[in-house]
């Protein structure tokens, strides 16, 4: 699979920037971002598969029924109860304890649309399963899969904020309009 999609990428003009942290790391919250179009999943995966990392998402739990529960599951897909009253970071922590491997991308907008504000819970699932953060973008203009740092959360989410800052400035998404690099409480529109 690897080249194959690292073929297609090839083919599409697209080209890897950065180091691959795996295999030496076996657990990982992946921040994948910007995330303003339904074609970040198709060339996100594609990066991330061309040097052999599999990905697992987070999918409502009613998409799992026959026959696309198992194509989802085989794709990397994990059932999530989101209307359950259970706490979703610890939930989705948990998913972490007793499994040998499992990188799972979060994009921390949550949604497509213009979101000013990043959703902080990529970061509490990271510090609460004791896992590092792999920051992954795609600019569109450069057409680069981007490997960034990867850093264990130190508990300051404000220091930890400026390596990612720094890492998604000056990033083009798809539709640039719709990203903005911003935590909780302040805008940078």
């Amino acid at each position: 699979m690897k080249k194959f999609t690292g073929f297609v990428l090839k083919i599409l003009g697209w080209k890897l920037v950065g180091e691959n942290p795996l295999p030496s790391l076996k657990k990982l919250v992946i921040v994948e971002a910007p995330h303003t179009s339904n074609w970040d999943y198709f060339y996100g995966m594609l990066c991330i598969m061309s040097v052999g990392i599999k990905v697992n998402v987070i999918i409502k739990k009613e998409m799992f029924f026959w026959p696309l529960g198992p194509i989802l599951k085989a794709l990397g897909g994990v059932p999530i109860d989101r209307e359950g009253t259970s706490n979703k970071v610890e939930t989705i922590a948990s998913l972490f304890e007793g499994r040998e491997r499992l990188n799972l991308a979060i994009t921390p907008e949550g949604t497509r649309s213009l979101s000013t504000v990043w959703k902080k819970g990529y970061y509490y699932i990271a510090q609460k399963a004791a896992v590092p953060i792999f920051l992954t973008s795609l600019d569109y203009k450069k057409k680069e899969g981007r490997f960034g740092p990867h850093f264990i959360p130190t508990g300051n989410y404000e220091e930890d904020y400026k390596l990612l800052e720094s890492f998604y400035q000056g990033v083009s998404a798809k539709y640039p309009e719709k990203f903005s690099l911003s935590k909780e409480g302040e805008s940078n529109r």
